[in-house]
């Protein structure tokens, strides 16, 4: 196997990396958002974008196509600006971005549809209120949803202007499969426990607060993920460099394995913060949110 095959000669299975200019300052830190409310408002928006994903029943790629697009439209001092679009209008426009050349043809009703539920749900109002006895799903109006769908079409034209219309997205997952396939590892009976966790952690490195899926190529995301697998299940791996062969060095490789293992802390620190009241998902709750941290 070439490693230059994997990534270099199929631009199909490589994504644009993010410049050490784009991860050192974004648009809503210049405009004075502090850098841990943008990151919280990119995971709770990330995990809005999932939660209406499943319940209108997608498969999990296309969510983390998704998400993946939602992340890029904040990078940088060019991109989106947190003061200026709504996260949530913004998340919303991004899973109607991927679905509407794909082959699951839903409206801007259906997706604001279950946008609001989930922002809604007893379920969710109970992890930041402690009980959902009380709580209930309101009204969502028509005139409420003629302005939302307004927002995410406009939503939708400043993701293209802001990305230049380059909203291809390659994903580890199928690199995760077939590299797994090439250790001999599927064959074996713990092959489908590693397999399961291989992807259950490229699944959670799409709310990783170092944005691991704007700074790794696809497969040394999915070497990541094979390798705390294994170790995680106790799988035997070959003795020598086997990440190597994939075009990973032991480098990457270990950055990327202590970005994992730090995903699971950074989502407890964000529930911790937000316990007794809802994430901010819009411009005026982040302004908000900033006068009270002043």
């Amino acid at each position: 196997m070439a490693p230059a095959v994997l990534v270099s000669d199929l631009s199909h299975l490589a994504n644009s990396s993010a410049t050490p200019d784009q991860l050192a300052r974004s648009a809503s830190q210049v405009q004075g958002v502090p850098s841990d409310v943008e990151a919280g408002v990119r995971y709770y928006a990330s995990t809005v974008i999932q939660a209406a994903g499943i319940l209108l029943r997608l498969p999990q790629p296309t969510i983390a196509e998704a998400i993946i697009i939602f992340t890029r439209f904040w990078l940088g001092p060019t991109g989106g600006n947190l003061l200026e679009f709504n996260a949530q209008d913004v998340a919303a426009a991004a899973l109607y971005l991927v679905i509407k050349p794909g082959p699951y043809p839903l409206n801007p009703r259906q997706i604001l549809n279950a946008f609001f539920y989930v922002r809604s749900s007893p379920a969710i109002q109970q992890s930041w209120q402690g009980s959902a006895e009380d709580a209930q799903i309101p009204l969502y109006s028509e005139g409420s949803y003629q302005v939302d769908r307004a927002a995410l079409i406009n939503a939708e034209s400043q993701i293209l202007k802001t990305l230049g219309f380059q909203t291809q997205v390659a994903l580890p997952h199928p690199l995760c499969l077939y590299y797994l396939q090439t250790l001999g590892i599927l064959t074996a009976d713990e092959g489908h426990e590693l397999a399961r966790r291989a992807h259950a952690h490229l699944n959670s490195a799409l709310f990783s607060p170092q944005l691991i899926y704007l700074t790794h190529q696809p497969n040394s995301l999915a070497v990541a993920a094979i390798y705390l697998a294994a170790r995680e299940t106790e799988v035997n791996l070959p003795q020598e460099p086997w990440w190597e062969v994939f075009d990973v060095d032991r480098e990457e490789l270990g950055f990327l394995v202590v970005a994992l293992t730090s995903i699971d802390g950074f989502v407890e620190e964000q529930k911790a913060r937000y316990s007794k009241h809802p994430p901010p998902l819009t411009a005026q709750e982040i302004r908000a949110e900033i006068e009270l941290q002043a």
